[in-house]
């Protein structure tokens, strides 16, 4: 079990990670961010971007609901991982990672995300 405080460390100790910041997506507030020059701009496009996905992906959905389990954005120069997490308390979350296109490994990012998310939803 790991705690928000130490959510972003682990997170930023993946190899690649270039910034990374836990969004409250309810709200589109900034908890905690490293390596980020803009926080509250930051999250409330991260916010925006998760929204519009769930939206547009309930909407092609035969069910009409769905759970994300996370986004991969490529850009020219990074990959963006989202991942919504649910808090047993605090309600939830979104880990969002930023990696350096050159410098990552996409498939091991992605599961050592999935493994802090999964560390800090036992907390």
């Amino acid at each position: 079990m790991i705690g928000i405080e130490d959510c972003l460390s682990e997170v930023m100790s993946i190899p690649g990670a270039l910034d990374a910041i836990l969004v409250e997506p309810i709200s589109g507030m900034a908890i905690l961010a490293e390596g980020l020059p803009d926080s509250a701009r930051s999250a409330a496009g991260l916010t925006e971007t998760f929204r519009a996905a769930l939206e547009g992906i309930a909407l092609a959905s035969p069910e009409g609901t769905v759970r994300i389990g996370d986004m991969i954005i490529t850009t020219e120069t990074s990959h963006h991982l989202i991942r919504p997490i649910e808090m047993v308390f605090d309600g939830p979350l979104l880990i969002c990672l930023r990696l350096d296109l050159e410098r990552s490994n996409l498939a091991l990012a992605r599961r050592r995300l999935g493994t802090i998310a999964d560390q800090l939803m036992a907390k």
